[in-house]
């Protein structure tokens, strides 16, 4: 493929291929066909309606439509050539390849490429018929040249490839440009104001380099300059000069969840165009990156990079990559690219006045000039920004909607902080919020940092905040990004910087700490204080610390402990704070919870991955408890006595690998609404209990292997939504099942991979007497069904949008579609299917999914599926 050449931006980009084509040839057979598969999978695609073309020269539509097309697809049949339409497409086409960038893939549909490089043959013919229609000469010589430059272009030939058939030719087809049409540019900014002269800088570093070496530019400067949305203008700029692409964000924050090697993953299955790449160590990642990335030209992004084993693990080393590589890498830290050459380094600049005045006017005025009474004020309030973008629209968004007098009363606090002090000027937004909000906002910044929203508004709300309204405030003044509660760095660090001023010098006497250096000296030294609300204490902070509870004693107001990590505590648990609302403790290595616990008032205990055996608290104390979470408790034998436990919604027992026994006062528990007992391998059955809990909306039992029976009466569960019981040992799901009238999700059967399959062929085949009627998700995987023993009443659920009986071993399916509302239909691995009803009804359908069904030879209807199905 041929994609040299500079690429513009791809923002006017609206399709994703362009068909040029004869209609009289391939219409009603090749293109038809292609064109559904282009739009089964999601390509948007432009296909000219030839019988509405009106004189002799391409419409200014049709210029547009080619235009703003990122691939075009030219097929090249016999008649090609015949029509001046055609042919004018053509000329258009290889204008905008050689203009936009524009990728030209050629098909020759029963034709000898040299006879349209050469124009002999048909095209010979065609063009000397349209000569004596004394076509002028200007207009004859561009569509030589054009039939000349098309034909040389790499593409397909009907002839070479897939030994002619035509649906595997279109497969193959399809291959390639989803994997063009899937690199498809970024989100910038809301208002890139100044990002094109900054990507021109960066354009003459680049060229500074050689074309064909592999090329590598770090963009260094503090947090909130610009750096990520420079990097993004960047890729929008240049990704399609790249066989492919791959833009890994928040390196840091990524590497602090999941870790470098799923990153190594990311990498190579962006690049591969896959989803298989497994990757056990860095090790293997860095011989799978060395080994599959060798040979292609790439475009790698890495974002935010914070430290040199991630460099190390990802792109250390040039000779990684193809030919004409580049790699990109921001970063805080310009020692991280202590190894780049230094005119492959570019310091990320702070915008220019104007450039400052235009971003901060749209935020505050929606408009890119401030209005004429404000406009002293405007200029007077972006010079204290110093050019920093994300002070900028921080203060823009925090002033907007107010009046003069509120913005010269802002100015006056203002002008009592120095210019060069970030810090300050960020926290100017900090103190225009109340008191409520200033405190949520200070426990995100600690504590609960890229959480989902509703996992911690619970407790915060138990803490007396009013949560809800706070997180929408800080949402609307740009503090916080959705969907998760996650900061800026120069904003998560403004509000660890606001506590740090509460005691400079004392720690143990500041509301909320996280530094590990910190935590060690206070706990070490019982220095904590009543002051103490929130205590985070990091992996690492304590390793091989053996600490007393007396380290907490003083700590009598202490509302949140975060304990990642191993550590030993010992000692009277009583002398913990009374005020807990949240307590996580991964790794805890106690093997019971003391009963002298104070748990009064907390709303979350996660004890994750602990050596938890018996829980020993008793749950009839914790009358504010909401979420218990005992995932990867694999020592766990038994789950606690909920007698008296009122309050708890989210029970989560996660891969307790051991847990065999379930206390039947489960069913007390009126306000759960979240059971996970997923991976419970050694559960053999569940209480009938179970079935009294009428608030209960998620059931997960998944490959609870030794569970072979539900309860018969689950169809009393009302408010059950989602039941989730794919790999266990049931054997017949209970009559009572149809009873349950608000389930949207049911799965039953095996998960879709080799081996499971293998392990479940070997059971019995679950029995399903009757399906719930208003199951719209619908998932019977590997169960065995054969036509006379599969649900006949999946043909009467009216609310059926999503069904999925991949792996079974039905001929057909004896049941009718046309009734359904599906959207989407997966058989994969049906190996023995042969025919399917007609799909003519099905007017929603958007996704059909059939791979491996060998044996399958009858589909009707397709044709009249919309055309996005």
């Amino acid at each position: 493929m041929n994609t040299q050449g500079e690429s513009s931006s791809s923002s006017h980009l609206f399709y994703d291929v362009f068909l040029s084509f004869r209609g009289a040839d391939t219409r009603k057979n090749f293109i038809s066909h292609l064109y559904f598969r282009l739009c089964q999978v999601g390509v948007n695609t432009f296909i000219d309606n030839e019988e509405l073309r009106k004189g002799d020269v391409i419409s200014i539509e049709l210029e547009k439509a080619i235009e703003e097309s990122r691939v075009a697809i030219v097929v090249f049949s016999k008649n090609y050539a015949s029509s001046s339409w055609c042919l004018d497409e053509l000329v258009k086409i290889l204008d905008c390849r050689e203009r936009l960038n524009q990728l030209v893939l050629p098909i020759f549909y029963d034709v000898d490429p040299s006879q349209v490089r050469r124009q002999t043959g048909s095209f010979g013919e065609a063009l000397a018929k349209h000569k004596e229609r004394l076509v002028g000469a200007e207009r004859m010589e561009k569509w030589k040249a054009a039939l000349t430059e098309a034909a040389s272009l790499s593409g397909w030939d009907l002839r070479n490839v897939a030994d002619g058939y035509e649906s595997r030719f279109i497969e193959s087809i399809l291959k390639e440009v989803l994997g063009l049409a899937n690199q498809t540019p970024l989100d910038v900014a809301y208002h890139p104001v100044g990002v094109d002269y900054r990507v021109r800088d960066v354009d003459l570093v680049l060229q500074s380099g050689c074309e064909h070496e592999v090329r590598m530019v770090g963009i260094y400067g503090f947090g909130g300059i610009g750096k990520t949305t420079l990097a993004k203008a960047i890729y929008n700029r240049i990704f399609q000069q790249f066989s492919s692409c791959c833009f890994l964000s928040n390196v840091r924050l990524e590497t602090e969840a999941f870790g470098i090697v799923k990153l190594q993953e990311k990498l190579l299955n962006q690049i591969l165009k896959t989803k298989d790449v497994k990757v056990s160590s860095v090790a293997e990642g860095v011989n799978l990156i060395k080994a599959r990335l060798g040979s292609k030209k790439v475009l790698i992004i890495l974002d935010d990079v914070d430290h040199m084993n991630q460099l190390e693990a990802l792109t250390r080393e040039r000779c990684w990559f193809g030919s004409g590589s580049l790699i990109v890498i921001t970063t805080r830290d310009e020692h991280l690219l202590c190894r780049l050459r230094e005119n492959e380094r570019y310091n990320a600049k702070l915008l220019n006045g104007n450039e400052a005045m235009q971003l901060f006017s749209l935020h505050a005025f929606n408009s890119p000039f401030p209005r004429h009474d404000y406009v002293n004020l405007a200029k007077d309030i972006i010079k204290y920004s110093g050019g920093l973008p994300l002070a900028l629209v921080t203060l823009g968004s925090h002033l907007q909607g107010r009046s003069v007098e509120e913005w010269r009363y802002e100015f006056k606090k203002l002008r009592e902080i120095p210019h060069c002090d970030i810090q300050k000027i960020l926290q100017l937004s900090f103190d225009g919020l109340d008191d409520n909000t200033q405190s949520v906002f200070l426990d995100i910044a600690f504590a609960f940092h890229g959480f989902h929203k509703d996992k911690v508004t619970e407790a915060l709300n138990a803490c007396g905040f009013y949560s809800e309204s706070a997180i929408a405030t800080l949402f609307q003044r740009h503090l916080l990004q959705r969907p998760y509660l996650v900061m800026h760095d120069l904003v998560r660090d403004m509000g660890r910087e606001i506590v740090r001023k509460e005691s400079p010098g004392n720690p143990g006497k500041r509301s909320r700490l996280i530094k590990p250096q910190e935590v060690r000296d206070v706990l070490q030294g019982n220095k904590g204080s009543e002051s103490v609300e929130v205590l985070v204490v990091e992996q690492d902070a304590l390793r091989g610390v053996n600490l007393s509870t007396k380290a907490f004693q003083k700590m009598i107001n202490l509302r949140v402990l975060i304990i990642d990590g191993e550590l030993h505590i010992g000692g009277d648990f009583k002398l913990l704070s009374k005020e807990l609302r949240w307590l996580s403790w991964i790794d805890c290595p106690l093997k019971c919870i003391p009963s002298n616990f104070p748990v009064e008032k907390l709303v979350v205990l996660n004890i994750q991955r602990s050596n938890i055996q018996e829980f020993g608290l008793n749950l009839q104390y914790c009358r504010s408890l909401k979420k218990l979470d005992f995932t990867d408790c694999r020592l766990l034998r038994r789950t606690p006595n909920f007698r008296g436990s009122r309050s708890l919604e989210n029970l989560v027992l996660l891969n307790c690998k051991s847990l065999k026994e379930i206390h039947p006062s489960i069913g007390n528990l009126d306000r759960l609404t979240n059971l996970c007992f997923q991976g419970c391998k050694n559960i053999t059955d569940l209480p009938s209990s179970i079935c009294q809990l009428k608030s209960l909306e998620f059931l997960d039992i998944s490959y609870c292997l030794s569970l072979e029976t539900l309860p018969v009466d689950i169809g009393y569960m009302q408010s059950l939504r989602f039941l989730c019981a794919q790999e266990t040992g049931i054997k017949q799901l209970p009559r009572s099942v149809e009873m349950l009238r608000n389930i949207e999700k049911l799965e039953v059967g095996a998960e879709y991979f080799e081996e499971i399959r293998r392990r479940f062929s070997r059971r019995r085949v679950p029995q399903i007497e009757s399906l719930p009627i208003s199951v719209s998700h619908l998932s019977l995987l590997y169960c065995g069904f054969h036509e006379d023993n599969i649900p006949r009443d999946i043909g009467s659920l009216s609310n059926l949008t999503v069904l999925n009986l991949s792996g079974n071993i039905f001929l057909y399916l004896p049941f009718d579609f046309s009734k359904l509302p599906l959207r989407c239909l997966y058989l994969n691995g049906c190996k023995n299917l042969q025919t399917l009803p007609s799909m003519s009804n099905l007017e929603y359908l958007r996704i059909l999914e059939l791979k491996n069904c060998k044996k399958l030879v009858n589909i009707t209807g397709l044709d009249n599926l919309p055309s996005k199905s």
